[in-house]
């Protein structure tokens, strides 16, 4: 099998010849070739080979094509600021009452040059190794997430908890739902293999469970339909401790969930089980950038013996993986997994 064909039979439940690996490692792969985060950010064709070297380097099964998490943000009016060596970040919330939701206008994000950047990027990477390598484009975060950047974090929270202005919290879910699924368009024109998003805000360190039911699920479920839509599968990444929502998450529609290493392993192929392919989920800083190879192969072999009964599982990080990373920690990573056979 080659790497495409191995997370394509993870997805469907079906036995790869060994797990697959895909790696969220887009701070990492940059580095590693000398490229700083504006000019990884500005070039398509600079941004296709840092991720293309890297699986190379590496013989990665796939890899997500990621940017960061204010591409969105930014297209929709939200003050971001991009640093020369980091990735870009958001400053704030511009909608000080939940009033002005009535009033924002329409988004083009076709004509978003951050977004066509991107876009073109996964298109440069599908023509060269769609055919023998998986290649996920991620499309930034979803409506929970970009409602929060929009309104600022606090004011956000304390318009889900207060739940008396739902008319409009709904309306801003609605219109950002939107501008995900315009982004999902774009991105799956390029012929990527798979569609992602993160919606980390929505997870149970900041958003209680029934929180999460009533307003981020549903919007999840909406850009999960949309992706399906398109006629590709869709996989959502989550931040976090997410023993609490494990369950709902399975309501999203995803056939693949991207889950963060505080959470309960055990816990969460117990719940997943047959229905959704797991992603993840080894500590990106304090074992795969700090750790040493020894602990990383320890930890990889903690997941595959997790999952050692089912193909639903595809190795990555729990979340992005800094930069400073040792290279000599992802050849163990790889390593580990490639000693052992399905």
């Amino acid at each position: 099998m080659n790497g495409k064909q191995r997370i394509n039979a993870a997805l469907k439940g079906e036995w790869p010849d060994r797990t697959p690996i895909m790696l969220h490692n887009f701070m990492m792969a940059a580095r590693e070739i000398g490229v700083t985060m504006r000019q990884f950010r500005e070039d398509p064709v600079v941004m296709a080979r840092v991720f293309g070297e890297s699986m190379e380097r590496y013989d990665l099964d796939g890899i997500m094509v990621d940017v960061d998490t204010v591409t969105l943000s930014g297209a929709v009016g939200v003050e971001v600021d991009l640093p020369e060596d980091n990735p870009g970040r958001s400053h704030g919330g511009f909608l000080t009452s939940l009033e002005q939701v009535r009033d924002l206008e329409p988004v083009d994000l076709s004509k978003n040059r951050r977004a066509q950047v991107w876009t073109e990027a996964v298109a440069i990477l599908v023509k060269q190794y769609g055919s023998e390598r998986f290649i996920r484009g991620n499309c930034d975060q979803d409506p929970f997430s970009l409602s929060a950047s929009m309104r600022g974090m606090d004011h956000w929270l304390m318009d889900v908890a207060a739940q008396q202005d739902d008319e409009l919290v709904f309306a801003l879910l609605d219109y950002c739902t939107g501008i995900c699924c315009q982004f999902l368009k774009l991105m799956a024109a390029t012929g990527c293999h798979m569609l992602s998003n993160g919606d980390s805000p929505a997870g149970p360190d900041v958003l209680s469970p029934r929180l999460y039911g009533k307003y981020a699920l549903p919007s999840e479920q909406r850009v999960a339909a949309c992706s399906h839509e398109l006629g590709v599968p869709y996989l959502l990444h989550i931040c976090g401790k997410t023993d609490r929502i494990l369950t709902k998450m399975t309501e999203i529609g995803a056939e693949a969930l991207e889950i963060d290493y505080k959470t309960n392993v055990q816990l969460a192929r117990d719940t997943f089980k047959n229905k959704v392919t797991f992603v993840g989920n080894i500590d990106p800083s304090e074992v795969i950038a700090r750790g040493t190879p020894e602990l990383v192969k320890a930890k990889t072999n903690e997941l595959l013996d997790v999952f050692a009964d089912s193909p639903r599982f595809i190795l990555n990080a729990g979340c992005a993986i800094p930069a400073d990373t040792p290279p000599a920690n992802i050849r163990a990573m790889c390593a580990c997994l490639r000693s052992r056979t399905a």
